[in-house]
């Protein structure tokens, strides 16, 4: 049976998809090909200085202050060798993060040494994978000076500590003039 151009065409386009599909999906999600690079929370203090993919359970996700979100990996945050931060100015680019509570995930980027932890700073959602590859965006009306509070976004000028008022005195003005002993006029004689 004879083989017509177009039939060559498509064998040879189907032939060289085949071959660059799995190229371009690796290309196109990065989270997603390299996923079984990801290091556990244990070994993220090993790998400091490096750009790492760090996978791991959210156990909490707290707000601090200053309006700064943190994950925490473990019960007690404190001996946890591994941390997340996004700070209040990236939270609007990243999404509803509070949804990553008691899900793995995956987080990518320069692991950074703060406070004797592993850590790395959140700053865009791409940086996510696994269960949090996607989240929600952030509500419009949410505040993130007010940790995670929703509020109508009116502006107002912060409120003094303590309340000032003058206490209102009455003018004590003499009601009869007395007379003054060294006048020289006489009393009643206007001048």
């Amino acid at each position: 049976m004879p083989t017509f151009p177009t039939q060559l065409r498509g064998r040879f386009l189907g032939a060289s998809l085949n071959g660059l599909l799995p190229i371009l999906l690796a290309l196109l999600f990065p989270a997603l090909a390299g996923a079984s690079d990801c290091i556990p929370i244990f070994e993220a203090r090993q790998h400091i200085g490096e750009d790492q993919c760090v996978t791991g359970r959210v156990f909490r996700v707290k707000h601090a202050g200053k309006g700064m979100t943190l994950f925490d990996f473990c019960q007690d945050s404190m001996v946890c060798p591994f941390t997340v931060v996004v700070f209040p100015h990236d939270l609007k680019r990243i999404g509803d993060v509070s949804q990553l509570q008691n899900k793995v995930i995956e987080v990518h980027g320069p692991v950074k040494e703060y406070d004797g932890r592993a850590e790395i700073v959140l700053q865009q959602s791409r940086q996510l994978g696994g269960e949090g590859i996607r989240i929600p965006p952030l509500p419009k009306n949410y505040d993130v000076e007010n940790k995670g509070h929703y509020s109508a976004g009116k502006f107002s000028l912060p409120k003094p500590a303590y309340k000032t008022s003058k206490k209102r005195q009455v003018a004590k003005m003499p009601t009869a003039i007395p007379n003054d002993p060294d006048s020289v006029e006489g009393p009643g004689s206007p001048q």
